[in-house]
C-alpha cells in the first residue's frame, strides 16, 4: 500500500502541477518507502522535464544504485555533475563526484 504522501503526489499527475518538481517529490517518497525501482522512474521523469535539475540526478543516482544498476548510477551521477557545474552548485557536484568515484572503484575491484 502507497503512503499517504506517495497517494497524494500521485493524484497531481497530469494535472497543471505536473512537473520536474511534483516527479522529483514523488521519487524522493518513493525511495523513503524502499521502492527503488518506482523511485527511478519518477527520477527520470524528473530529469527528462529538467535537465539541469541537480538535484533530482544524484536521486536517481541514488536510486539506481538501490537497484544494483551501477553503471546507470553513474552515469546520472556524471549527468548530474555537468548539471551542478551549470549552475554553479558545488555541494551537489562534490557530492556526486564522491558517489561517481564509490562506483568506479567498486566496480573496477
Amino acid at each position: 500500500m502507497a503512503s499517504p504522501s506517495i497517494e497524494t503526489l500521485e493524484k497531481l499527475i497530469g494535472t497543471p502541477r505536473d512537473g520536474a518538481l511534483l516527479r522529483f517529490s514523488l521519487g524522493l517518497e518513493f525511495l523513503k518507502s524502499g521502492n527503488a525501482a518506482m523511485a527511478a522512474e519518477q527520477l527520470r521523469e524528473a530529469v527528462t522535464r529538467d535537465p539541469g535539475y541537480s538535484a533530482a540526478w544524484r536521486a536517481l543516482g541514488k536510486a539506481l544504485e538501490a537497484t544494483a544498476r551501477p553503471a546507470e548510477a553513474l552515469d546520472a551521477y556524471r549527468k548530474g555533475i555537468s548539471a551542478a557545474q551549470n549552475k554553479g552548485d558545488k555541494q551537489a557536484e562534490k557530492e556526486m563526484t564522491v558517489f561517481a568515484r564509490r562506483i568506479q572503484k567498486k566496480t573496477a575491484a
